[in-house]
């Protein structure tokens, strides 16, 4: 499987990582990292990650310097993140914000608590498709813990479609996708947008896509 490149800039590469693939090679098994080097024949610098499940933008840095840059944003929490999901269960409500600290619970998941010390904190709106009767969710995270959106959603009654550690019903793959990622370069303000590939996704709301990255 050759590694698509959504754009690309002064140091940096945005890959597209398709749903399933780890990103850190385990089990004996090349990693989504280690296939991009291998596939486009340079090093790379990993700048973040994104979980096996979730399809989407991924950026990369071409060098150490960029990805030192590009890192610090990262940790800074000065990108703009924007995740689409997909759920056939009815959400407590339609839009609004998730807040709550997390804590680990069996088997690698976690769950999300009414404590607020160091709260995940994760912005979203949402829009019924009756063509295929399931609901997309506009997902924008303010911080990054470890299962953060598959947790909010879940704690939405949500659950991502297709998503068995959280309780989704049996899909294709988990409907989580990386859709939008702003950050700046040497160049000045970025926005990669990158349109899901992997499964039957319904058509995003003009209204969204005409502000996407905000």
């Amino acid at each position: 499987m050759s590694v698509e490149i959504i754009a690309q800039g002064h140091g940096w590469l945005a890959l597209n990582k398709p749903a399933g693939a780890s990103f850190h090679s385990e089990d004996g098994s090349q990693g989504f990292f280690a296939e991009a080097e291998n596939d486009l024949k340079q090093k790379l610098w990993p700048v973040h990650r994104l979980d096996k499940v979730t399809s989407g933008v991924l950026l990369v840095a071409t060098d150490a310097e960029t990805a030192a840059h590009l890192s610090s944003q990262f940790a800074s929490r000065t990108t703009c993140k924007q995740y689409l999901a997909l759920s056939d269960q009815r959400p407590k409500k339609k839009q609004g914000w998730i807040k709550g600290d997390m804590t680990s619970a069996r088997n690698g998941s976690y769950r999300l608590l009414r404590t607020s010390d160091n709260p995940a904190i994760t912005h979203f709106v949402s829009h019924f498709d009756e063509d295929s009767a399931l609901r997309l969710f506009l997902l924008k995270p303010h911080t990054g813990k470890t299962h953060q959106l598959r947790v909010a959603m879940k704690s939405l009654g949500s659950p991502i479609l297709g998503d068995r550690r959280y309780g989704g019903t049996d899909a294709d793959r988990a409907y989580l996708h990386a859709w939008t990622l702003k950050f700046e370069d040497a160049s000045g303000p970025q926005l990669i947008t990158c349109q899901p590939s992997d499964g039957s996704w319904p058509i995003i709301p003009p209204d969204w896509c005409e502000n996407a990255g905000d």
